[in-house]
């Protein structure tokens, strides 16, 4: 079984801005999926199905990440070798994403909760780029902003390929995933998913 947790804020107040793209690559996910997401045992919620895969998204802020994604992974029983977050990235363009087995956290408060609190770097993860030619100084007002109009067309082709580039991880997993996406322009790349909806 495979966990994949999307970070971001909940709420109303922060559904539509930048810092919560890894909670629209879940929903996307669980949408093409058919999957229903429901409350946890614990400060998340979950959505999946007995072969998996888990999808997760924390009801913690994003900077309290960590603890939510350490409950579903016990109850689920599975280890961090198991799991994937998918993060949003201020020092990647929009348009591109990086698949990683493991590394810090490159100031991205939620993923630095996620390492604290599972106790290691060897955390598979998802980086999708949210930079565009907006300021991006300070950090924190840009990531709790919306994409401007102009960046719509632009994030829905990205969407369409972070849904794509998921269930390629899903059938493929992560070597061949690094391989086929994490070239700069992700989102011109070609290439269809092979993961059967059943599984």
């Amino acid at each position: 079984m495979v966990l994949i947790a999307g970070l971001g804020n909940p709420g109303v107040k922060y559904a539509a801005t930048r810092h919560n793209f890894g909670f629209w690559a879940l929903d996307d996910l669980a949408a093409d999926l058919d999957m229903r997401f429901r409350p946890g045992q614990g400060n998340y919620l979950f959505a999946g199905r007995e072969a998996g895969p888990v999808l997760v998204k924390p009801t913690a802020y994003m900077n309290a990440s960590g603890l939510p994604l350490k409950e579903a992974l016990a109850f689920f029983d599975l280890t961090t070798g198991d799991a994937l977050v998918v993060l949003d990235e201020i020092d990647l363009p929009l348009g591109t994403m990086r698949f990683r087995p493991a590394g810090g956290s490159g100031g991205h408060k939620g993923l630095e909760s996620v390492l604290y609190h599972l106790g290691t770097e060897q955390v598979p993860r998802l980086r999708l780029g949210i930079a565009t030619d907006a300021p991006l100084r300070p950090s924190e007002d840009y990531v709790l902003q919306p994409f401007r109009s102009e960046d719509v067309a632009q994030v829905q082709a990205m969407r369409t390929r972070v849904l794509e580039a998921l269930k390629y991880f899903l059938a493929d997993g992560m070597e061949p995933a690094m391989t086929h996406y994490n070239a700069r322009g992700s989102t011109e790349a070609t290439g269809k998913a092979r993961v059967n909806e059943s599984d």
